[in-house]
């Protein structure tokens, strides 16, 4: 299965990122738990660091320099810069690695995965989004174009696990209502948040539309937030302390 991919540019676009997609202490609990023993941790495309556990030895990798440099703001361990697709470590080098929300990122997702379980000697974590469940948000009704291009990029659930060619487990996760990590469905239930400008920079699909068409759907949604029409149609989401739709914690064991 080939994955149609490209590369967000972090340096040019990335220099809010921090501020806006930060661990939400709920979400991280599925990470942490899966963890469970495992005292030494890769994360590869660490970003600035979210939902990098405080109690373990952790070794981050990062290729964008403006995403390293939050990392010191965060007050994170630096990162080392190299990709996850060549990963300048030794066979079985680490007890865990994870890969938070990054997958969809990498130009060779297929070796890359390969390099994580090359270097990992007990648990493999992806959290991503699954691609056949992203029509399950109201956010398909407005931005059906934005939606397409995250279908493109995001991996599908069988291709990671065949990919690692393991015994994993698939989780659901729910989004609590005030998701501090801004991804597009941690505001299922605040729409207005989608008409500021960096939050969606720190949302990468936004930078693949066709030039003009960023506009064009905001201003859809703009327009039904003040005639009253999106809670007409969705206006439950604003009472639901949690949704849980695309969001998915992958965890690989290898022995």
């Amino acid at each position: 299965m080939e994955i149609k991919n490209s590369s967000f540019n972090y340096d040019e676009h990335g220099q809010k990122y921090s501020g806006y997609r930060q661990t939400d202490r709920r979400i991280a609990k599925y990470v942490y738990e899966a963890l469970g023993s495992a005292k030494t941790v890769l994360n590869v495309g660490a970003g600035a660091g979210s939902y990098e556990p405080e109690d373990k030895y952790v070794i981050a990798v990062e290729p964008s320099g403006v995403m390293r440099s939050q990392r010191q703001k965060a007050q994170k361990v630096p990162a080392i810069n190299a990709t996850a697709d060549s990963l300048p470590f030794d066979d079985n080098s680490f007890d865990a690695a994870m890969a938070m929300v990054t997958v969809h990122h990498w130009p060779d997702i297929r070796k890359g995965l390969q390099e994580l379980k090359r270097v990992t000697r007990e648990k493999i974590l992806i959290m991503t989004f699954d691609p056949k469940a992203l029509d399950n948000f109201w956010n398909a009704y407005y931005f059906p174009e934005l939606i397409e291009v995250e279908k493109e990029r995001y991996p599908t659930m069988d291709f990671i696990t065949e990919a690692l060619g393991v015994e994993c487990t698939i989780q659901s996760v729910p989004i609590p209502f005030d998701c501090a990590d801004g991804f597009q469905e941690a505001f299922y239930g605040r729409p207005e948040a989608f008409l500021e400008k960096e939050i969606r920079l720190s949302q990468s699909a936004w930078g693949f539309l066709p030039e003009g068409m960023e506009d064009k759907l905001v201003k859809r949604l703009e327009r039904d937030l003040k005639s009253g029409e999106w809670d007409k149609k969705f206006g439950e989401f604003r009472t639901k302390p949690a949704f849980t739709c695309a969001l998915r914690l992958i965890t690989a064991v290898l022995r």
